[in-house]
C-alpha cells in the first residue's frame, strides 16, 4: 500500500533548518514578547511623525525595525505550522503571530496619513535637509501617490485591525482543505491501494491507465462536493471583504484597488485577457494533439495532465534534479550558480511530502533569515521544475536583501513570478541542449508545454473567473456555489473547446487557494510572458543581458514593477511580450508534433 510517511521518518538533510531562525520555541516566545512590548514605542509617535525631518526618519526606521522582527516571528510560526497542519500547538503560534502582525500594522497605521498631510514641497524639503531620509524617497513618493485612497489615521487604524478578520476566509479554507478533508484510497493498476492527497492528485492523473485516472478524478472531486457549501461561503465572504476594503479606500472596484498597490494599470490585466482569448486556437491545438497522442476519441478532464509520450515520466530522484538545476542556472553567472548550490546544502528546502504537511510549494523566509522553500517532491520532472521555480524566488529574495535597505527588500508578485519562470526557461534550454536520451527530451518538452499551458492559459482562466466573481458582488448580486460553478464551467468549455467538460470540473475553483488573495493569479501569466523575453535575451546576448537581469533581481522594490522590467529589457504595458510568449508556445507545439 502506498502511504505518506510521518515527518519523523524523513532524513534531516531533506528538512529545512528552521532552528537557524529560533533555536527553540522558547526563543520564539521571547522574541514575540520583546517585539510586542515595543509596539507602544511606535504608537508614541502618533500625531508628530512629520513635525520635522529627523522625527520622520526616526519613526520610519523604528517601523522598519519592528516589522522586520514581526516578520521573523510570523515566518517561523507559519512554517512550523506548515510542517504539520494538524498540529494544534503550531496552529496556535501561527494565529498569535498573525494577530501580532495585525497589531503591528495598526501601531504604524498613522504614518502614511501623516505623511500625506504634507504637500509635496514640504516633503521634498524634509528629504533634502535630513541626512538619511533620502533612502526613503521612492517609498515616500509611493505614499503620496496613494493619498486619495488613504483614510484618516483613525480609519486606517481600524482597517489595519480588521486585517486579521478579513483574512479569516482564507485561513478557514486552508484548514479545511489541508487538515480536515480526507480523500479516498483508490486501487492502482497493480492492485495496490493508493491514498489520494492534495499533493499527489495531479501526479496520479499522469498514470497511463485511463480507468485509474478516471477513478482518481472522480473520487477527488466527489470529496469536494461534500464541502461545496462551506467552500462557497468562504470564497463568497473573501470576495465581499475584497470589495468592501476597496470601497473603504475610495476605489470603484476591487481589481482597481489590487492593481493600484503595485502601480499596475488596469490595461495590463485587460491586455492579458484579450491577448490570450485571441490565441485560444493554440491551446485548442494542444488539446487536439494530446487527444491524438493518447489515441482516444474524446479528450476528457482526467486526460488533461497526461504527457504526450509513450511512457510515464522518468523517475528523477531529488539529488539528480538538484544537479540539473544547478547546471542550468550557470547561464546567470558563477556567483548566482554557487548561491543556488550553497543554499541547497544549507538546508533551505523542506523536500518531501509527509503526513498533514501543507500541500504545494512556496519560497519563504525574511530579510533577516536565509530563504526557505517548502516542497512536496514526487521524484518526477515536474517536481524538478518546481525546484527551479522556487529557487528563482529565493535567489531574488537573497540578492534583494543583500543590496537594498529593508524598505525596498520586498518585491511585488508582478515581478516575483518573472524570477521563478526565468529559471524554468533556462532549465528547459539546458536539458534540451545537454541530454541525449530521446525519451527524456520528449518528457522535458512535454513538461515545458504543460507548464506553459498551466501558467499562461490556466492562470488567465483563473484571472477571468475571479474578475467575474468580483463583478457579481460589486453589482450587489448573490455569489452562490451554483453561480460559481456556472462561471467556471463556461470558461473551461471556452478554453478547452476540443475536450469534454463534465460537471465535476465545474467545481475545480474550489481547490484553488490563490483565489483567497485577490487578483494574484494574473501575475503568473504576465510573469511567464516577461520571463520568456528575458531568458531569450540571456541566452542570446550572454553576460550583458544576464547582468541587466541580475540588477533587476537586486533592485527589489526600489522602483515600480513596470519600470523595473523596462530596465531589464521588457515592456509589460504592451501586449507584445504576451504575444511573443504565445508564439514560442506555438513553436514548441510544432516541435512536439514532429517528435510524436
Amino acid at each position: 500500500m502506498s502511504s505518506v510517511p510521518e515527518r519523523s521518518e524523513i532524513n534531516a538533510q531533506y528538512k529545512w533548518d528552521l532552528e537557524s531562525i529560533y533555536a527553540t520555541d522558547g526563543d520564539w516566545e521571547a522574541a514575540y514578547e520583546e517585539v510586542e512590548g515595543r509596539l507602544s514605542d511606535l504608537e508614541a509617535y502618533e500625531g508628530r511623525a512629520t513635525e520635522d525631518g529627523e522625527t520622520l526618519l526616526s519613526v520610519l526606521e523604528l517601523s522598519d525595525e519592528l516589522i522586520r522582527e514581526v516578520a521573523m516571528v510570523a515566518s517561523y510560526a507559519r512554517m512550523r505550522s506548515d510542517e504539520d497542519t494538524s498540529d494544534q500547538q503550531y496552529q496556535a503560534l501561527s494565529t498569535r503571530a498573525q494577530s501580532l502582525a495585525s497589531r503591528a500594522r495598526s501601531a504604524g497605521s498613522f504614518i502614511e496619513p501623516e505623511v500625506q498631510s504634507l504637500d509635496r514641497d514640504e516633503l521634498d524639503r524634509m528629504i533634502a535637509e535630513t541626512d538619511g531620509l533620502e533612502q526613503y524617497d521612492h517609498y515616500l513618493d509611493d505614499v503620496m501617490r496613494m493619498k486619495e485612497h488613504t483614510r484618516s489615521a483613525e480609519i486606517e487604524n481600524l482597517l489595519a485591525e480588521f486585517g486579521e478578520v478579513t483574512g479569516a476566509s482564507g485561513e478557514i479554507y486552508n484548514m479545511l482543505s489541508n487538515a480536515d478533508m480526507g480523500f479516498p484510497t483508490v486501487e492502482d493498476p497493480d492492485g495496490d491501494a493508493v491514498e489520494i492527497t492534495q499533493s499527489n492528485f495531479v501526479n496520479l492523473l499522469k498514470n497511463p491507465d485511463r480507468e485509474f485516472r478516471q477513478s482518481v478524478y472522480e473520487g477527488y472531486f466527489d470529496e469536494w462536493s461534500d464541502v461545496r457549501n462551506s467552500v462557497g461561503a468562504a470564497y463568497k465572504n473573501s470576495v465581499k471583504a475584497d470589495v468592501k476594503y476597496a470601497r473603504a479606500r475610495n476605489y470603484d472596484t476591487a481589481r482597481e484597488a489590487a492593481l493600484d498597490g503595485p502601480n499596475v494599470p488596469s490595461e495590463v490585466y485587460d491586455n492579458l485577457l484579450e491577448t490570450v482569448r485571441d490565441n485560444l486556437d493554440k491551446l485548442h491545438r494542444h488539446a487536439e494533439l494530446k487527444r491524438d497522442s493518447l489515441g482516444v476519441d474524446e479528450l476528457r478532464m482526467w486526460d488533461l495532465y497526461m504527457p504526450m509520450t509513450d511512457s510515464e515520466s522518468p523517475n528523477l530522484d531529488y539529488d539528480q534534479a538538484v544537479e540539473y538545476v544547478v547546471e542550468a542556472v550557470g547561464a546567470l553567472g558563477e556567483d548566482y550558480q554557487s548561491r543556488v548550490a550553497e543554499g541547497i546544502e544549507s538546508r533551505w528546502i523542506d523536500v518531501y511530502e509527509s503526513q498533514d504537511k501543507q500541500a504545494g510549494a512556496y519560497s519563504g523566509g525574511t530579510y533577516d533569515t536565509q530563504p526557505f522553500i517548502l516542497m512536496n517532491y514526487q521524484d518526477d520532472i515536474s517536481s524538478m521544475y518546481t525546484l527551479a521555480h522556487e529557487l528563482g524566488h529565493s535567489l531574488h529574495s537573497q540578492l534583494t536583501s543583500e543590496t537594498q535597505p529593508y524598505v525596498y527588500s520586498g518585491y511585488e508578485i508582478f515581478v516575483a513570478e518573472v524570477a521563478s519562470t526565468v529559471n524554468e526557461a533556462l532549465l528547459t534550454n539546458h536539458l534540451l541542449e545537454t541530454v541525449d536520451d530521446p525519451e527524456f527530451r520528449l518528457h522535458v518538452l512535454n513538461e515545458y508545454l504543460e507548464r506553459f499551458r498551466s501558467t499562461l492559459y490556466r492562470q488567465t482562466l483563473f484571472a477571468d473567473f475571479e474578475y467575474q466573481a468580483h463583478q457579481i458582488v460589486e453589482n450587489d448580486e448573490a455569489l452562490t456555489p451554483d453561480r460559481l460553478d456556472g462561471i467556471y464551467g463556461d470558461l473551461k468549455r471556452e478554453f478547452y473547446e476540443p475536450a469534454v467538460v463534465d460537471d465535476r470540473i465545474e467545481r475545480e475553483w474550489m481547490r484553488i487557494p490563490h483565489f483567497y488573495r485577490a487578483y494574484y493569479v494574473y501575475q503568473y501569466s504576465t510573469g511567464i510572458s516577461a520571463a520568456v523575453a528575458l531568458a531569450d535575451k540571456i541566452l542570446d546576448e550572454g553576460e550583458p543581458a544576464a547582468e541587466r537581469y541580475l540588477n533587476f533581481l537586486r533592485n527589489g522594490s526600489r522602483e515600480y514593477p513596470l519600470e523595473l522590467l523596462r530596465d531589464a529589457g521588457v515592456d509589460m504595458a504592451s501586449p507584445e511580450p504576451i504575444q511573443r510568449a504565445l508564439n514560442v508556445y506555438d513553436t514548441h507545439l510544432d516541435e512536439m508534433e514532429e517528435l510524436i
